[in-house]
């Protein structure tokens, strides 16, 4: 286990630098960078400045070195060209938080209902409710999610049932246990993807299980349906689910980018959307690579937890 947790680790090292160094010069390729809009009505030698203070004189594969060296000693990809004093760093501290609750709670909402959907449905094939469960997931899937946000907010915000508000979000000592009146809405939005996806591939995973030779076997013995479904269906049908789970955490991360938007959320994906709008270099470099960090973690997670699902997986040293 040590042996593998290391080389995973200087894989993610390979990576995270490969995928750094492709981002830097892909976005030194396009033309443009937000330094244009600042210096459109300046003077020229005022602009000549301004160029020369972030670097913008100098070579593209200078440029490159000079950033490499700032992340590696400062741990930072530098000052945003748009907003004076905004770092990586920065947003991490004051934006990630609103971001990461909004992303758990998707997860959690959707996965858990979507897997208990899936249940129900499995064990009652063929009849009303697995017809009922199968159309409602296909309609969850098909909607778009930032289409969902704006249907749940025209039509969920305000009624007899609900009163909800359609923009903000906690913040203070509420960030992360309260408000929780203004996170229903956003996180049903972002939930609805996962809750289908994972009704289906519930489903799917514990009728193929159900029809394996060993759950045969079980009830050859005499074994009851619930234990056979206890002892040897359900364990062997969440294989499928861990395996999904870079995925779901990709989706949130994408995911979310519209519903902070929609819902005027002050997360670090609205952050990241006005950075790619306005071409802020160093902002994009660092939420980039931070964001691929989390997705190879959730895939080393994932690893890991093959491991506890079933026994019979080992980790390759």
């Amino acid at each position: 286990m040590g042996k593998y947790i290391i080389r995973r680790f200087f894989e993610m090292i390979i990576t995270l630098f490969l995928i750094g160094t492709a981002t830097f010069f892909l976005l030194s390729a396009i033309p443009g960078t937000a330094i244009d809009k600042k210096i459109q009505k300046l003077p020229e030698e005022t602009k000549k400045v301004v160029i020369q203070k972030y670097g913008y004189d100098k070579p593209v594969i200078e440029r490159y070195f000079i950033t490499l060296k700032n992340y590696i000693f400062k741990g930072e990809f530098g000052e945003s060209l748009v907003h004076a004093g905004d770092t990586v760093s920065s947003i991490v501290k004051n934006k990630m938080p609103v971001s990461s609750r909004l992303g758990i709670q998707q997860i959690v909402v959707g996965v858990t209902i979507g897997i208990i959907l899936g249940i129900v449905a499995a064990m009652n094939r063929g009849k009303v409710i697995d017809y009922i469960i199968l159309i409602g997931a296909m309609i969850f899937a098909s909607v778009p999610t930032l289409v969902l946000g704006l249907l749940l907010q025209k039509y969920g915000a305000k009624g007899p049932i609900f009163n909800l508000p359609i923009i903000g979000w906690p913040k203070g000592s509420e960030l992360w246990f309260g408000g929780w009146k203004y996170t229903v809405l956003p996180t049903l939005a972002g939930a609805g993807s996962y809750l289908a996806y994972y009704t289906r591939l519930m489903k799917t995973s514990m009728l193929d299980s159900i029809n394996q030779d060993y759950t045969l076997t079980a009830r050859a013995k005499g074994l009851s349906e619930l234990a056979i479904v206890r002892r040897h269906v359900f364990r062997n049908s969440f294989i499928p689910i861990i395996t999904v789970l870079p995925v779901a955490v990709s989706g949130v991360i994408s995911g979310s980018f519209f519903i902070e938007r929609v819902f005027s959320i002050p997360g670090a994906g609205q952050y990241f959307i006005q950075a790619a709008n306005d071409r802020d270099i160093p902002i994009l470099m660092g939420l980039t690579l931070l964001y691929a960090l989390i997705y190879l973690i959730a895939i080393f997670i994932t690893d890991i937890l093959y491991t506890v699902v079933d026994p019979r997986i080992r980790l390759v040293k």
